[in-house]
């Protein structure tokens, strides 16, 4: 394998690492801190305007349509700089762009991906995340509208949200799995109601709830077909589960790169159990990092990837959580703000098995689908 720069890829990366000594926005780690969240709309602009955002997707929406490559070196020098990495919005435009007409397209994704409207996913439930086609929410259709109501939760970014991407029930005479829809809704309704979720590490702005009671979307800002709701459902969740969709390697890069020096600051504060711990989250993020360049090279020979996206969900919770386990070590010998932050980052990490499905779901679709092992 050859991972070296091509001469066009190594005057892109140049171009980019001079642009990021003078707009690093150095906010927190996104697990610590709600000025992480406050900073995520300016830096997603920022990242487009200056030709960094949105390199894969084609032209037409707003994107620069070069090669995925483009975005891991993205991702790499993100994490090299300390800066945050890309907004994770990714698996929406792809959903959007195999699913949504020529006009949806045309109308929405220039603005999702610039960053000039912001977008929020709401499909889980409380009585709906794992099985998500067990949802309640439902829309009516009522002459050239559809009226929603319903209550979605962990649904990321909803407080400042221009639109959310709705999956609903549709026709509730049909198998759970076919009878659903997804809609563009306007989130600036008096029918809309976001509440905030504050996490045990503190943060209140990453995730919300949202009630819809007589909510109103236009029947043409339906994003596929009548039923298809549940298609689109995992388009969206196969790429929301891909690390190079998410930025997640500039995540966990960035943040063992700073144990690392912590580590390197005081080497006779931390014991022989605190170095092994970090080398081994070091390790964890690098092979990381590798599996999204064979993605990447996948993608670039033209395959596709489906089930094989619960794949990399679980070797992200694996990275996450080793990262969390090195800073709770690092915490436990530190006091003032760096014990706050590690201890936070800890935290955060435990709710990775979790959100964006469940690592007993993962496994079970790993062995089903890829595996063809039967169903218990």
């Amino acid at each position: 394998m050859d991972f070296a720069d091509s001469p066009q890829e190594a005057a892109f990366r140049a171009r980019l690492r001079a642009w990021l000594a003078e707009h690093n926005p150095k906010l927190p780690h996104s697990s610590t801190d709600d000025a992480y969240w406050d900073g995520q709309a300016p830096w997603h602009r920022a990242l487009y305007d200056a030709g960094f955002f949105g390199l894969s997707w084609p032209e037409e929406v707003g994107g620069h349509g070069l090669p995925s490559v483009y975005e891991a070196i993205v991702d790499e020098e993100l994490a090299q700089a300390g800066a945050p990495p890309r907004p994770s919005l990714g698996y929406l435009v792809q959903g959007m762009m195999r699913h949504g007409s020529e006009d949806v397209q045309r109308r929405f994704l220039p603005g999702l991906v610039s960053g000039r409207e912001r977008w929020c996913q709401g499909f889980s439930e409380p009585d709906a995340g794992s099985d998500l086609a067990a949802l309640r929410t439902r829309a009516v259709r009522q002459g050239d509208e559809y009226v929603i109501t319903g209550h979605k939760v962990w649904t990321s970014y909803s407080d400042e949200a221009d639109w959310c991407l709705v999956l609903a029930r549709t026709d509730p005479g049909v198998p759970k799995h076919r009878g659903l829809s997804a809609f563009a809704l306007r989130m600036d309704q008096a029918a809309v109601e976001q509440r905030p979720l504050k996490m045990i590490n503190g943060v209140t702005r990453e995730f919300g709830e949202v009630r819809f009671d007589g909510a109103v979307a236009k029947a043409s800002d339906m994003v596929g077909e009548p039923g298809e709701g549940w298609r689109l459902a995992m388009t969206v969740v196969s790429h929301e589960r891909e690390p190079g969709e998410l930025g997640y390697v500039a995540r966990y890069t960035k943040a063992v790169n700073e144990l690392a020096d912590v580590l390197r600051a005081e080497p006779g504060r931390f014991t022989e159990e605190n170095v092994r711990d970090v080398a081994w989250a070091v390790v964890e993020a690098e092979m990381l990092r590798l599996h999204v360049c064979r993605r990447l090279s996948d993608r670039l020979d033209g395959t596709s990837h489906g089930p094989e996206g619960s794949v990399d969900k679980l070797l992200m919770t694996r990275v996450e959580q080793a990262v969390g386990h090195a800073a709770l070590g690092i915490s436990n010998l530190t006091g003032g703000i760096e014990e706050d932050t590690w201890l936070k980052t800890y935290l955060y990490s435990r709710a990775q098995s979790i959100m964006g499905g469940t690592s007993q779901v993962q496994r079970n679709l790993v062995a089903t689908r890829i595996l063809g092992l039967p169903v218990a």
